[in-house]
């Protein structure tokens, strides 16, 4: 079945079973590669996408229910690299191996989007879900902090998550 989708503010139209996943439609239809597959049920947060600016798992959102809706990956954020969450990252050194990053990115943009200014606890709850099996949480809140603006001391944050 073809569906229009509107991706990274680009629209394509896809031919693609209604109930494929959005994950499989952004890698392997669309070639985006920044979404990345890590459990399939929606638990760990890797393939974190906003839809109309929410962020959802694009492995439990199926490709029908994208349609006529905002699709936003990681190569959404900037063509350049410049967002201020992937310049904090790259400041604070947040990943080690990487993997889960492109969906802490996006929930963490998604947080950003509608609380600008967030406390701790706002990261912490906006972050839920998203697994780092490296344990880089306290940099991804370090990072989501100087992204905001609102560094306190990003080098004693740093290593005391390290």
């Amino acid at each position: 079945m073809a569906f229009t989708l509107t991706v990274n503010g680009k629209e394509s139209s896809v031919d693609v079973p209604a109930d494929m996943p959005l994950l499989w439609v952004i890698r392997d239809v669309l070639n985006l590669k920044g979404t990345k597959f890590g459990c399939g049920i929606g638990q760990c947060g890797a393939c974190t996408v906003h839809l109309n600016g929410r962020a959802v798992r694009s492995c439990q959102t199926l490709a029908s229910s994208a349609a006529n809706a905002r699709i936003t990956t990681l190569e959404g954020l900037s063509a350049d690299g410049s967002h201020p969450l992937q310049l904090a990252w790259q400041d604070i050194d947040v990943p080690q191996c990487g993997y889960c990053q492109a969906g802490q990115i996006m929930s963490a943009a998604a947080l950003l989007a509608t609380t600008p200014k967030p406390t701790d606890t706002d990261i912490d709850r906006a972050m839920n879900g998203n697994l780092c099996r490296c344990g880089t949480y306290l940099r991804i809140r370090e990072a989501i902090h100087r992204a905001a603006g609102q560094s306190s001391n990003p080098v004693q944050t740093a290593q005391a998550g390290r």
